[in-house]
This record gives structure tokens, C-alpha cells and sequence, in this order.
């Protein structure tokens, strides 16, 4: 296992690496860390275009001994309210007893030849504590083709209050293996609480 300081460094680095603004990446995420020591984190630096523009956005997870640490930073281009461009830095820090769902879909190639910790293409990562809930709802219906009958709603209920997606093409292999590592020791921390 790594020791705090080192894991710190590391994600100091990987912050460094993705070269989006790591100063104000890093004093936001130090400020929710409030010297509380790294258990495990996951970086993730997306660019997407939005019209004839390119935006960048980084998230940021961290994982401590109580708290699931979510960081996002995005950048804005000037506006009313800022004559220049702009960027935002929020954190919420989230107990660990709040986090109900850890949700880990992998993507790998060859699945009858893959052998246990061999290559995954894609990772998507879906985590819940509940501050963002989702209801589909559509109209009922019964077997009966000809029914004309109002069988009411029926639908799903969702919390999913984070999903990043991390792939190999996109971000590296090296990414991938680092969401999976935040995942297993997120769902690690999640399943000891109950013990």
C-alpha cells in the first residue's frame, strides 16, 4: 500500500499531467481534503466541443478514511458578469455512510479470452449518495393488444449522482487501470461501513 504523502505527490502529479489549471485544481482539492490523509483518487480530464469552442473539464475524485471528495473545474468563456475568461473549482465532500452505490461496468475485447486483471477498454463509473435522484416514468400497458384501458405509470426509480467514463482511446490504459483501482477501493471503503 502507499503511504499518504507519496499517493499525495502522485495526485499531485497526475493533476500536473493533465495540464488543466493545476494550481486551482489542487488548492480546491486540498481545502475538502482538510488534512485528511489519501486513501485512493482518480483524475479525469475531458475536452468536449461546445458549438466552435472547446471546453475542458477535470474531475477530480478522492477517497479518505470517512469521506468521497468530488471535484470538478471548468472553464468559461468571458461573459456579462467576467470580461475575461474564467474558470470554477467546487468540491462537495461526501460521508462515506451517504455513498449507497458503486457502479462499475467494464468494456473489454475478447471476452472469451480475457483472464482476471487482464485489459479493459472502458470504464464506466457510476457512484450514488442520494443528492441526485431520477425518475423515467412511462405508461403502463398490459399483454393484451386490443386493451384500451388506462393501466396508470409504471417506471424506474435512479440515484446517480456521478458517472465518468474512462477509456482506453480517450484517456490511456493507465487510466483505465486507475479507475478501476478507485473503484475497488471505493467499493472496499463502502463495505466496510457495514461490518
Amino acid at each position: 500500500m502507499t503511504d499518504a504523502p507519496t499517493l499525495r505527490h502522485q495526485l499531485r502529479t497526475d493533476i500536473e499531467r493533465s495540464g488543466y489549471y493545476p494550481d486551482l485544481v489542487s488548492d480546491a482539492l486540498d481545502t475538502a481534503l482538510a488534512g485528511e490523509a489519501l486513501g485512493s483518487y482518480l483524475v479525469h480530464h475531458e475536452a468536449a466541443f461546445d458549438r466552435d469552442e472547446l471546453r475542458r473539464h477535470v474531475t477530480v475524485l478522492a477517497l479518505t478514511a470517512t469521506r468521497l471528495i468530488v471535484g470538478h473545474t471548468d472553464e468559461h468563456p468571458a461573459d456579462d458578469s467576467c470580461p475575461h475568461p474564467y474558470a470554477t473549482a467546487s468540491t462537495e465532500a461526501v460521508r462515506l455512510e451517504r455513498v449507497d452505490s458503486v457502479v462499475v461496468t467494464r468494456v473489454v475485447v475478447n471476452p472469451a479470452t480475457h483472464v482476471v486483471g487482464g485489459p479493459t477498454r472502458e470504464v464506466l463509473l457510476t457512484i450514488g449518495w442520494g443528492a441526485v435522484s431520477r425518475i423515467d416514468l412511462e405508461p403502463a400497458a398490459c399483454a393484451d393488444p386490443a386493451c384500451e384501458a388506462d393501466h396508470g405509470y409504471t417506471g424506474a426509480a435512479s440515484n446517480d449522482d456521478l458517472s465518468l467514463r474512462v477509456s482506453e482511446a480517450a484517456d490511456g490504459p493507465e487510466v483505465v487501470v486507475q479507475a478501476l483501482a478507485f473503484a475497488a477501493a471505493l467499493s472496499e471503503a463502502t463495505a466496510a461501513r457495514l461490518r
